[in-house]
């Protein structure tokens, strides 16, 4: 397991401050506040520990609120909504210097046996004869507005091994395409068998992407090219089936409109092996800089 990977599994091991009330800190940010995958990774893991083991996460939803502090602790309330005989929903703030930051609504279901269809994976190569972060974003370096960037977003890449199947929006600026993207991401390293464990970080990694195919069709190349600014808004997935961080997954991207300063992406992650896991939305702030 990568030095990394340790980090990132130790930002996500919440100290326990009383029954239902968790603290989480942040690590170094690629920009000035807290990354809003990091924030909804933590607010699960709250979530899930008050709920029985036999109960996995099926969905959650989201709202991010204000920026976080990068250098303050995060305090996660959890509200322990209901209990039934299936299914057990948990709401969870997260407060940063008396203020909610954060809004997440969480289920979690036991196992049980129904109807069973999926939408078929799409075409995507092998993840392994993709260019690693370390090859790729030398390339694009000399659009970042800031000369550090491209360090920083290496740094953030340890943790997790994430491979464009196409340039990223970044590598397509001035040239708009096809709202549509595809990752392939796992962690650099094996996980422990715990399903939330799993869930937890392919939360985290959702936050990182979704949003590339709205800049795609705008020829744009996000705030890295300083060409656009904008934040999470609001966060949405539902966890289908059984699936492992740790091995690759595939995450299937596009965007079916942008307005009002907002930019929708709506994506699927698929198994190596051609399985349905989990189906994500996610607004966001898209503005194009004032002169």
């Amino acid at each position: 397991m990568s030095e990394a990977l340790e980090s990132l599994l130790d930002l996500l091991n919440l100290e326990r401050i009383e029954q239902d009330i968790f603290r989480g800190r942040s690590q170094s940010a690629i920009i000035p506040r807290v990354f809003g995958g990091q924030v909804a990774a933590q607010a699960l893991v709250a979530a899930g520990r008050t709920v029985p083991e036999d109960r996995l996460a099926h969905s959650l939803h989201a709202y991010f609120l204000r920026t976080g502090d990068p250098g303050a602790p995060i305090v996660y309330s959890v509200d322990r909504i209901r209990d039934g005989r299936s299914f057990t929903t948990r709401r969870v703030v997260a407060v940063q210097h008396g203020q909610p930051i954060f809004h997440l609504s969480a289920s979690f279901q036991t196992y049980e046996e129904g109807l069973e269809h999926q939408a078929d994976m799409p075409p995507a190569p092998d993840p392994e004869t993709l260019p690693t972060a370390a090859e790729l974003l030398p390339r694009y370096a000399h659009l970042f507005t800031d000369p550090g960037v491209a360090e920083r977003l290496l740094a953030a890449r340890e943790a997790v091994d994430v491979r464009y199947v196409d340039a990223p929006p970044y590598g397509s600026v001035g040239e708009p395409r096809e709202p549509h993207s595809q990752v392939w991401f796992r962690t650099n390293g094996k996980l422990a068998d715990d399903p939330l464990l799993h869930v937890c970080l392919a939360t985290y990694v959702s936050d990182m992407t979704l949003l590339d195919s709205v800049l795609l069709a705008h020829g744009r190349g996000g705030w890295v090219t300083g060409d656009v600014v904008g934040a999470s808004l609001d966060h949405a997935m539902w966890f289908h089936r059984p699936f492992r961080a740790d091995e690759w997954l595939l995450y299937d991207q596009d965007s079916p409109s942008a307005s009002g300063g907002r930019g929708l992406g709506q994506a699927r992650i698929y198994t190596q092996d051609g399985r349905l896991a989990i189906s994500v939305i996610q607004e966001g702030v898209v503005r194009v800089p004032r002169p």
